[in-house]
Parts: C-alpha cells; sequence; structure tokens
C-alpha cells in the first residue's frame, strides 16, 4: 500500500482528486489530511462528504467528522439596544430573578449582569447589556429570560447596534486559533448572506477577506496572530485581542437583536465552528449545507434567515 499512496501522491492532478482516491485506498480522513493537505482535516471532510452525497444524494454532511457539538461551553454576551431606561431595565430583570447593576462604561467582567452606555449607539435610552460568565445550556436558558425581559420593556435595536459572543479560549492552541481564523474567513460569504447587510463589513466589524490564508498559517503565537494578522484591531469580525484582557475569543458580527431564536442559533453556530477547528479548519467554497457542524435544523433555520434578507 505504501507505493500506491506513493503513486497517489506523485500524479500530477488537483488536491482534491488525490484526496478522493487515498479515501477510496481505505485511508482514514486522518491519516489522508495528514498525507496530502498539511493536517488540514476540514478540506479532506469536505472532499469526503461530497463523496458520499454522491454515493448516497440523501445523506447528508452534517454527520461529519464525527464530533460532539452538544453546547457545554463558557460564553458571555454583549447585547446592544435602545428605547428603554437603564434603570427601569435594571428593575424588571431583578424582579425575574436577574442579578444586574447599573454601570458607568467599562471593560471590567463582573460576577452580575450590567447595564452600561456605548456611545457608539444611535437612537433614546441606547445601553448595552453585558452577561457575566454563563455556561452551556444553563447559560442559554438564563439568556432567554433577559432576551423575553428586553421585549417586555419595549428595546429596540438599529443599525448601530451588535451583539457581541465571547467563548473561552484559555484551552486553545495555536491550531484551534488558526482553523478559527480560516474558517471563519473561508464561510464568511455563507454568513454574510443570513445576518443584515449593514453587518457585513462594518466599522465595528470589519471583514476576514482581506487577510491571506498563508499569513494567518505563519504566526506561531497568539501574539503574532493578535499583532501581524489582525494588526492589533479588535474591531473584526473575530476579535482575537480580546484573549489579552478576558482569555476569550469574541464574535462580533451578528446584528443587534433582542430575540432568543437568533441569538441561540448563532450561538450554536459559534460553538459548532470552534468545536469544529479543534480538529481542523473548512475550505474556502464551502457551501451552507456542506457545513459539517451544522444540523439539518440549523441549516434550515439559517438557509431561511439567508431567503428573508434577499441576500
Amino acid at each position: 500500500m505504501e507505493q500506491q499512496i506513493a503513486n497517489i501522491l506523485a500524479q500530477t492532478v488537483t488536491k482534491t482528486r488525490k484526496i478522493e482516491q487515498l479515501l477510496m485506498l481505505g485511508l482514514t480522513r486522518r491519516q489522508v489530511a495528514d498525507l496530502a493537505t498539511n493536517g488540514n482535516y476540514g478540506f479532506v471532510q469536505n472532499v469526503y462528504a461530497r463523496m458520499q452525497n454522491t454515493l448516497n444524494p440523501t445523506s447528508s454532511a452534517a454527520s461529519f467528522p464525527e464530533l460532539d457539538y452538544s453546547f457545554t461551553r463558557r460564553f458571555g454576551v454583549e447585547l446592544e439596544a435602545y428605547n428603554c431606561d437603564k434603570n427601569v431595565l435594571a428593575r424588571a430583570l431583578q424582579e425575574e430573578g436577574i442579578n444586574v447593576r447599573t454601570e458607568s462604561y467599562n471593560h471590567n467582567s463582573r460576577p452580575h449582569w450590567k447595564i452600561v452606555t456605548d456611545s457608539s449607539l444611535r437612537g433614546n435610552q441606547t445601553f448595552e447589556l453585558v452577561s457575566p460568565i454563563l455556561e452551556g445550556e444553563a447559560g442559554l436558558k438564563e439568556l432567554k429570560k433577559v432576551c423575553w425581559v428586553l421585549d417586555a420593556c419595549g428595546a429596540k435595536v438599529n443599525v448601530t447596534c451588535g451583539t457581541h459572543v465571547h467563548f473561552d479560549a484559555s484551552a486553545f492552541n495555536m491550531d484551534t486559533w488558526k482553523n478559527v481564523a480560516l474558517t471563519y474567513k473561508n464561510i464568511e460569504n455563507i454568513i454574510d448572506k443570513f445576518l443584515p447587510e449593514s453587518r457585513t463589513n462594518g466599522h465595528y466589524c470589519k471583514s476576514l477577506s482581506r487577510i491571506t490564508a498563508s499569513l494567518i498559517q505563519s504566526v506561531d503565537s497568539i501574539t503574532a496572530l493578535q499583532q501581524q494578522v489582525f494588526r492589533s484591531d479588535r474591531y473584526f469580525k473575530v476579535n482575537v485581542q480580546s484573549y489579552s484582557r478576558h482569555r476569550t475569543i469574541e464574535f462580533r458580527q451578528h446584528s443587534g437583536t433582542v430575540s432568543f431564536e437568533k441569538l441561540s442559533n448563532w450561538i450554536y453556530f459559534l460553538n459548532g465552528l470552534v468545536t469544529f477547528a479543534q480538529h481542523g479548519s473548512l475550505a474556502s467554497g464551502t457551501q451552507l449545507n456542506e457545513i459539517p457542524f451544522l444540523d439539518d435544523e440549523l441549516k434550515t433555520y439559517f438557509r431561511q434567515r439567508t431567503k428573508k434578507l434577499n441576500r
């Protein structure tokens, strides 16, 4: 078999064709990734999924790779909105058992929810509601209650409002950091389509499209990733600068919302992306239906969001 592998790798054919032949030879996807793509498991996974769909058109790419996408991650959210007095909102949240304080603008982590000002927002009675560290499904349950209160208090959003999600990144290695950046960059066009146009490349959520994959791959430390790749700028859709202050990675692209459905589905999307990035990255040109960390329900949700926005 070693000679067969050598012969395949020596062929003057596309990388995809080499991967297909190696898989048909019986090698595992991890072995093929190490041999043909410098360890890029996501590339091999996409080829494998397409092969499976060719053999069985009814199969779903969502079953690949076989990872546990359960949401157990530590996370936090920042919700920007307007049209609600901060003190009124604080009392309403407290009545529902939410530990919350009103504070002046700050970047400090708190053990409670905080309502602060944000000068980037436009509208009457603007505010930013920042969570403490939440965890997994229990954290989502608390977030659901907060969204219900926001809606009941008449909180609204406009194009100046955004939603920022932080994930604990204290256990990330460099491969995970690079795979998150590569995957987000490579499927950014898909994400752009199910979010409002105002969130595709704004001042506070810059695109990753001009960052080259080779530059991302070239760095060997989080500091180099922050400074050389993201130019020490926290206002990218993926903010790696937050690691220095909070030991988190921040995702800044989602539009402002008080809808728990939108928030929870976005958080599940990001959880899948990060979980997958611990093993590999997705290739450029990946389609929504080929994203392996989305189940059929999430694919349907984001497909319908895309249609609703006419993107």
